[in-house]
């Protein structure tokens, strides 16, 4: 394994900061007598962590800030067991906001675009972090939300979206719904933005050539932002 002075000391930089905290993980990583970081073995010390060492720390057990740091949770959906909350300081929500900007930038995503977001708000994260970026990256946004297909129509020919951001299932109903209604010529969408579910080649291209859109992957996950 290589790694450079800095990173290990970047490393070392946050344990430190999980084990002034004293939250879940820092009694972990105390039991194991790890307590610093400045060496490759050092580092091979640390242990994988895996989906239930999450949920033990279920509520604010991976909190590594102070309480008057925290501006908002995020939380999974918990549809396997717990859900695991991850708090967000301001300088989370920035960083955030700005790797979702640069997602929207890697699909030729620009500020001139109005952007469509039709995944749920809430304690997920989908629609609050599609949003986020967008006005990081200076585009209009249309906070739609899940469902509503009537109104989600309505606005995309009036605003004339030009990115749609859903779910694949979603936009694959939206598709549908265009072709059925023969309103294809009143739509502007180039481009969109697919995540939070699997999809089949066939599906994609279905919906790509009923749109007549350019797609584009992104994925999600609470525990790294969202």
């Amino acid at each position: 394994m290589q790694i450079s002075e800095k990173q290990l000391a970047l490393v070392n930089d946050r344990l430190q900061a999980i084990l002034k905290s004293d939250n879940y993980f820092a009694q972990l990583y105390k039991e194991q007598g790890i307590t610093e970081i400045k060496t490759v073995e050092d580092f091979k010390k640390l242990p994988f962590v895996d989906k239930a060492e999450l949920r033990n720390a279920y509520p604010l057990g991976i909190q590594a800030a102070p309480d008057d740091e925290i501006v908002r949770i995020h939380s999974s959906s918990g549809t396997t067991g717990k859900p695991v909350i991850i708090p967000y300081t301001a300088k989370d929500v920035d960083d955030w906001s700005t790797m979702f900007a640069r997602c929207y930038e890697t699909a030729g995503i620009t500020k001139k675009d109005r952007i469509q977001i039709t995944p749920g708000y809430g304690l997920w994260t989908a629609g609050i972090g599609f949003q986020a970026g967008c006005e990081k990256l200076g585009a209009m946004a249309i906070p739609m939300g899940p469902g509503n297909t009537e109104k989600q129509l309505q606005m995309m020919q009036d605003l004339k979206s030009t990115v749609i951001c859903a779910t694949s299932s979603y936009a694959l109903l939206l598709a549908e719904e265009i072709n059925k209604r023969g309103i294809k010529k009143d739509i502007c969408l180039k481009k969109g933005v697919i995540g939070s579910e699997r999809w089949s080649d066939k599906k994609r291209e279905y919906i790509a050539s009923e749109l007549g859109i350019e797609l584009y992957d992104i994925y999600g996950l609470t525990e790294i932002y969202g």
